[in-house]
């Protein structure tokens, strides 16, 4: 019976009106047919990812350069699942051969926390004895445990327990009522969960005990606000129309809009994935490759208070629980504003079944300002001409925080990443009078918020006009010479240093901003006409904190990606997450991803060659009171800018919203616009 179902939810994917690209996510039917295939083999398991595989690098470039008639790549399964023992298995299933083709036990190692894990936590928290005991001695009465909440962290790695129990840390709070923060009212107390067994099994208790806040309830609902004086009233609406439509047209998953072309991908873990990035470059009149595939690959959040238990504070929020997971459900006209087309994303539950999330990616078109523009004081002649840019994002919620990832295309063939981090404070409880020791900032009456980092890591897969490209560091350097001698006699002279890297150890480099350093992804095979330089797109980013935590403490070891700045590796198809493939309660030794990759073949060549650029940026959080009870977005971008690529300015074309030349002043004409605005008025 089993494999009958197998075969008909083949058929079903088989007879889909559009067959999935092979950069497509897994959809629902394709995941519940890798389910039965492994059931009828395996019997029961807990699924913790079920996902595409993607194909060989080297079978996708020729299938992409000629899709009729090279064959197409298999779609594959990737799976990550426990058995009911609690041993994790690694696999792969071929979804076009209908077979298991890898099934392997990997020990020592947890996978991601789900959100069904997650939700488990608090329910067993509140009934446990401990938990309810260690609540009474600060101030909660057994009668009031529903009010109790936790949000519930992987462990990190605790040395006391390793890493062969699948383990949890509940970060605990109270409600006095149900529509307070739980976040002004942080417990000083911190259960330790075992997964498998579903208990707590171990309690973390301060040696200096913190009763229950008693101030009043800092919220942030609309009821709260209209009880405090009620919100503004000066605001007028705007309206954002396109009545013609959008400037974009969207084919399954390829996007196509203002020269550029896109695929969009999702999956569980890194969320949105952009592959095949081209753009049609008029000049040349063709389609030109520039990356093969963008995504943001990781990220850790380590926290700067050296108290036990507070060292285990660095979630690692993509590898430990999942971006894709955590995606919100967006709105319309609340998240995304204006035309909006969405996508929806498959994802597979504890249980093996596909469950969805509607509506997980948003793509629209914005106003960007002035694009370019110049006005001849000689005679008032002018052109202007306003930009507009592309968006796809998602929004996902990491406990308290919420992440916005916004992957923004240009039409000067910019390509830009930006973050905005919003939601609220991770807090702990603190006793009137307490010193924070600089740890950490009273952000309310019986609230310490610890500072911390965000340090996102950003996968580039380079693709400059073909696969073989090289990295350089380019700093603007001063010029040789003192003041006063023959080759420098001003002393004004500077350069634009470039510094090549050929080895993956040389390329482990830091930011620099004394020299605004920036980082030139080229093809050395093809230089410009005019400039004579190699075509490029360079990496600029301006907010990159060094990892605070010292070498050698736990966060150094685990997160190795976060060393520095920028790392080169040569490609590899299996090398897609910085910090390893199981990222929970790894201990750093070894320090999985990118310095084991980096050790196994320091010396490999890297120039003039298929390369990944790793690259991370951030900030560093030092929390105030205005960022509580919630806080206001703050952004963080990094930029993909074509430099000696085109042979001149690629977004000439776009209509200029005023236009008068020289000779129209002349005779008295008032020039016009091109693409005529129908909305401004004259208040």
């Amino acid at each position: 019976m089993v494999l009958e179902r197998v075969k008909q939810l083949a058929q079903q994917v088989t007879n889909t009106v559009a067959p999935p690209h092979p950069f497509d996510p897994l959809s629902a039917l394709e995941i519940e047919t890798a389910v039965s295939l492994l059931r009828s083999q395996h019997g029961k398991l807990y699924y913790n990812a079920v996902t595409l595989f993607e194909p060989p690098k080297a079978q996708m470039l020729k299938w992409l350069t000629d899709p009729d008639h090279v064959q197409k790549p298999n779609r594959i399964a990737d799976i990550v699942a426990i058995t009911t023992e609690g041993k994790v298995y690694d696999g792969h299933v071929d979804l076009t051969e209908h077979k298991v083709i890898k099934w392997e036990h990997t020990p020592g190692v947890q996978p991601l926390i789900t959100m069904e894990d997650l939700q488990v936590v608090e329910h067993v928290a509140r009934k446990d004895p401990g938990v309810i005991e260690q609540c009474g001695l600060i101030g909660i009465p057994p009668s009031d445990m529903h009010k109790v909440y936790c949000d519930p962290w992987t462990i990190g790695y605790d040395e006391r327990f390793g890493n062969s129990v699948r383990l949890q840390q509940a970060l605990m709070y109270y409600r006095p009522i149900v529509d307070d923060s739980q976040y002004t009212y942080p417990l000083d107390f911190c259960p330790i969960y075992d997964s498998n067994l579903q208990k707590i099994v171990h309690i973390d208790v301060p040696k200096v005990r913190r009763p229950i806040n008693k101030a009043p309830p800092n919220n942030y609902t609309v009821e709260s606000i209209k009880d405090e004086g009620g919100f503004r009233t000066d605001l007028k609406p705007i309206n954002i129309t396109q009545p013609e439509g959008v400037s974009f047209t969207v084919k399954n998953r390829i996007i196509e809009w203002q020269n550029w072309s896109v695929h969009i991908g999702f999956n569980y873990r890194e969320g949105i994935v952009l592959n095949n990035i081209t753009y049609f470059d008029k000049a040349e009149n063709k389609v030109r490759p520039i990356f093969y595939r963008l995504s943001l690959a990781e990220m850790v959040v380590p926290y700067g208070n050296p108290e036990h238990p507070h060292h285990r504070k660095h979630a690692f929020d993509l590898g430990e629980y999942g971006g894709g997971y955590m995606t919100n459900s967006l709105a319309l006209g609340c998240d995304c504003k204006g035309s909006i087309h969405y996508m929806d994303f498959d994802f597979v539950n504890r249980a093996g079944a596909a469950q969805t999330i509607k509506n997980a990616i948003c793509i629209h078109e914005e106003d960007n300002g002035i694009l370019f523009k110049h006005t001849d004081f000689r005679d008032d002649s002018v052109i202007v001409t306003r930009a507009r840019k592309l968006l796809i994002s998602h929004i996902f919620t990491a406990a308290n925080y919420e992440y916005c990832v916004y992957w923004i295309f240009h039409q000067d063939g910019t390509v830009q990443l930006e973050i905005k981090l919003t939601g609220i404070l991770n807090t702990y409880a603190m006793n009137p009078g307490e010193d924070t020791l600089g740890w950490g900032t009273e952000v309310y009456p019986g609230v310490n918020a610890h500072n911390h980092q965000h340090l996102f890591c950003m996968r580039i897969d380079p693709n400059i006009d073909g696969p073989d490209n090289t990295i350089f560091q380019v700093d603007a350097t001063q010029g040789p010479g003192e003041v006063g001698s023959a080759e420098n006699y001003y002393g004004n002279a500077f350069y634009a240093k470039k510094t090549k890297y050929t080895t993956p150890t040389e390329a482990m480099a830091d930011y620099n901003g004394n020299t605004s350093r920036t980082w030139d992804l080229s093809n050395e095979n093809k230089l410009h006409p005019y400039s004579k330089k190699p075509v490029s797109y360079k990496l600029v980013s301006r907010e990159v904190p060094a990892l605070l935590p010292k070498e050698g403490s736990l966060v150094w070891k685990r997160a190795g990606f976060s060393r520095h700045a920028v790392h080169v590796t040569p490609y590899a198809d299996s090398q897609i997450h910085p910090a390893g493939r199981h990222v929970p309660q790894t201990s750093g030794e070894p320090s999985r991803g990118i310095p084991e990759w980096i050790a196994s073949n320091p010396s490999a060549k890297i120039d003039n060659a298929d390369v990944v650029l790793w690259h991370t940026f951030g900030l560093t959080h030092f929390p105030a009171p205005e960022d509580f009870p919630v806080m206001p977005a703050e952004p963080m971008t990094v930029l993909l800018r074509p430099r000696n690529f085109f042979s001149r300015n690629p977004a000439l074309d776009v209509p200029p919203s005023y236009a008068r030349t020289p000779s129209q002043v002349a005779a008295g004409k008032s020039g016009g616009s091109v693409q005529a605005d129908k909305t401004s008025t004259l208040v």
